[in-house]
């Protein structure tokens, strides 16, 4: 797959050299709670995905793609289509900036919305959803402003240090999309 360009970033397959900032991102304990993991990765179990990344989605029914800045070419995170149903043309997403340094740069915008672009004209997809938890605001306000909207609540669905918190579902549509004025400055090809 050619690389998929927005303003600030490029989305890229995942190679196997991508493996040491995969393994410290995946065992990073302080972001754990927005991705509900548990326990750290082994390198073992992380060398055995990179070994089947070479599936396509219809293949795998997941799509993990590496973003990196068009500044300097360095991966900053990843972007995420988890249970890809190609009957009911859907699938999940998810999103992750890696270091706390790269925060707030627009990289995760730009990648959401290159995706974005990706999904509804590429694989048309009829929609694209995700889970966030009541306290992550920055992740609320990303996909809000991509045009995502909260479909649904899930009461008391996450446990935290302070007690059980909320998670908002929030969706957008092909036609929620398409309806949008927000696709300038992105290519789906290596201009």
């Amino acid at each position: 797959m050619e690389p998929l360009k927005g303003t600030r970033i490029r989305l890229r397959a995942i190679e196997p050299e991508d493996e040491d900032v995969l393994f410290k991102w995946e065992n990073d304990q302080t972001i754990w709670h927005v991705s509900n993991t548990l326990a750290p990765f082994s390198r073992q179990i992380l060398r055995q995905y990179l070994e089947q990344a070479h599936l396509d989605i219809f293949q795998a029914r997941q799509l993990r793609l590496v973003i990196e800045t068009l500044e300097t070419g360095m991966p900053v995170g990843l972007i995420d289509l988890f249970d890809f149903d190609p009957h009911h043309q859907r699938a999940g997403i998810g999103i992750l900036i890696g270091e706390s340094t790269e925060w707030g740069k627009g990289y995760a915008k730009d990648a959401l919305k290159v995706l974005l672009k990706y999904v509804f004209t590429v694989l048309l997809l009829n929609q694209v959803y995700c889970s966030i938890d009541e306290s992550n605001i920055a992740s609320v306000n990303l996909f809000k402003n991509a045009g995502f909207r909260i479909t649904g609540i899930k009461e008391k669905w996450n446990r935290s240090f302070t007690g059980w918190t909320n998670e908002w579902f929030l969706q957008i549509t092909s036609e929620d999309w398409s309806a949008m004025d927000k696709n300038e400055g992105i290519s789906l090809r290596n201009e």
